[in-house]
């Protein structure tokens, strides 16, 4: 069996990234293949990147509209190519303190911005097997878990940063992060903000 790749992941202005998905109600051979896919999806994502990691995705990004995310195990190594599931994933509580940071997303290209977000949350979920799990995360894992449950809620990251011009930057080849002309990210990617 063929595993899903980098371009199996769909990008704005795609309409599935604007759409809830739904609940998994039984752990079936297709959403274990779902997650298998995922993963190979991401990995194959970062192995065609010079300067980026693969660190977590949703279902949806590869136009499969169902409540599943894969967060890998270890952002700072990129030799661990392991991943958690999580399954309905909701966050049951924001906590501590609202803090802008740098996002990116597999599925709006080499555009990224400081976007605000709890830096700490509780989350439940389903694992592959179907127990239920909670996650006490902070930091940057409260951050990729806030932007992977959005997906699953059709919310993608620059709509928490549509009215701040100064909060888009884009990837320059040696890997820096540049400021991005807001007027012409408005103007020439309407279809964005749909």
């Amino acid at each position: 069996m063929t595993r899903a790749n980098k371009n199996n992941i769909i990008t704005l202005p795609h309409k599935s990234l604007r759409t809830k998905s739904q609940k998994v109600g039984i752990i079936t051979d297709e959403i274990k293949n779902l997650i298998l896919d995922m993963e190979s999806a991401t990995l194959d994502w970062e192995d065609s990147r010079e300067h980026e990691v693969g660190v977590a995705l949703a279902a949806v990004q590869i136009n499969k509209l169902y409540r599943v995310v894969v967060v890998r195990n270890n952002f700072d190594d990129k030799n661990d190519r392991t991943f958690i599931t999580l399954i309905n994933p909701t966050i049951t509580k924001y906590e501590g303190t609202v803090e802008e940071d740098f996002e990116g997303c597999l599925s709006i290209k080499d555009t990224y911005g400081k976007v605000p977000r709890h830096n700490k949350v509780r989350v439940k979920a389903l694992n592959s097997e179907g127990k239920e799990i909670r996650v006490t995360a902070e930091g940057f894992l409260a951050r990729v878990l806030q932007h992977e449950i959005d997906h699953t809620n059709g919310i993608v990251f620059i709509d928490h940063i549509k009215d701040n011009p100064k909060a888009f930057l884009r990837l320059a080849q040696d890997g820096k992060l540049q400021n991005l002309d807001y007027e012409s990210v408005i103007k020439n990617n309407k279809e964005l903000w749909d």
